[in-house]
């Protein structure tokens, strides 16, 4: 049993597609499950990092903050 050139090279280019698909699969449910050990920071993270720094917080610098933080992503 011999394969032709253009078999063998059918062959890998479809195991890497096949690769390909099977990690991005395992990848996304990697980052999901990330995501929810570790969440990305919300206000009440701002608000407690503020009163660490010995400020009190008030609503308008604290979505100033979350503002500022959406907009440099």
């Amino acid at each position: 049993m011999t394969l032709e050139i253009w078999q063998f090279v059918l062959i890998v280019i479809l195991e890497l597609i096949a690769v390909a698909i099977i990690t991005f699969f395992i990848v996304r449910k990697i980052f999901a499950n990330q995501l929810k050990k570790n969440p990305p920071i919300n206000e009440k993270m701002i608000r407690a990092m503020m009163t660490q720094m010995g400020r009190t917080p008030s609503e308008k610098q604290v979505r100033a903050v979350m503002k500022s933080m959406e907009d440099a992503k």
